[in-house]
């Protein structure tokens, strides 16, 4: 796994790929900052990451798409599962060094929040409950932008498709404003990684939307390795 890990986050590091990842999140990031706090000129941290949350469904596909697509599509699919390592080894290095890259822009786009500190009274809570449960939602979708890349040998296919199933994540939620049936309602809002974030958003440490972020981010992966695994037999 520590092999894979390394040649992925060296991949990212020396391909345009993660050069062009790193640009259009920062310049979302540094956009949606001006607009929602500096043009605004308030100390709420909420509608940043809100915002962030729904442009994460477009960017991280954009790190995800080629993971095990361009594998499959250069023929050197075969030579990751006859190497010495287990395919839930090498699941775990690729999603381990998008997380990684991740992880980076997400700090490094926060740093401006705290100077907010010289100039308002910012809710510590609120930024912090908002930091996590972003890292979290991105967790979740990097799993699944993964599982999408590794059923198809097109970039662009594997992009599309993981946005696809990230906007019907997020979006599940608007249905229950249509929906008069309660019980509906409390399925549609169980599954939304939308409804979950709300907690966090508020400052408040929600263990049932951290085990519902985990629970998605494994079932994910786990199915990535059930592709591996099926092909392998095959």
């Amino acid at each position: 796994m520590k092999a894979v890990y390394k040649k992925e986050l060296h991949t990212y590091l020396t391909t345009p790929i993660g050069y062009v990842f790193v640009a259009i999140y920062f310049l979302v990031s540094g956009a949606l900052f001006s607009l929602t706090t500096l043009m605004s000129m308030t100390a709420d941290v909420a509608p940043y990451f809100t915002y962030m949350l729904l442009a994460l469904a477009i960017l991280l596909p954009l790190l995800t798409m080629k993971a095990f697509s361009e594998e499959r599509k250069q023929r050197t699919e075969q030579l990751l599962m006859s190497a010495p390592v287990s395919i839930t080894g090498f699941v775990l290095g690729k999603f381990l060094a998008a997380m990684t890259l991740y992880s980076v822009c997400l700090c490094v786009s926060c740093l401006p929040f705290f100077l907010l500190y010289r100039f308002a009274v910012v809710k510590t809570a609120v930024l912090f409950g908002n930091l996590l449960a972003l890292w979290l939602v991105g967790a979740a979708f990097v799993a699944v932008g993964l599982f999408v890349s590794s059923l198809t040998e097109n970039q662009l296919a594997a992009a599309v498709g993981s946005v696809g199933i990230l906007m019907g994540f997020l979006g599940v939620s608007l249905l229950n404003s249509f929906i008069g049936s309660y019980p509906i309602r409390f399925l549609l809002s169980s599954i939304s990684i939308f409804s979950r974030f709300q907690n966090f958003a508020q400052g408040v440490f929600d263990f049932a939307a951290l085990f519902y972020y985990l629970s998605v981010c494994g079932v994910f992966l786990f199915l990535t390795v059930r592709v591996f695994d099926r092909r392998r037999f095959r």
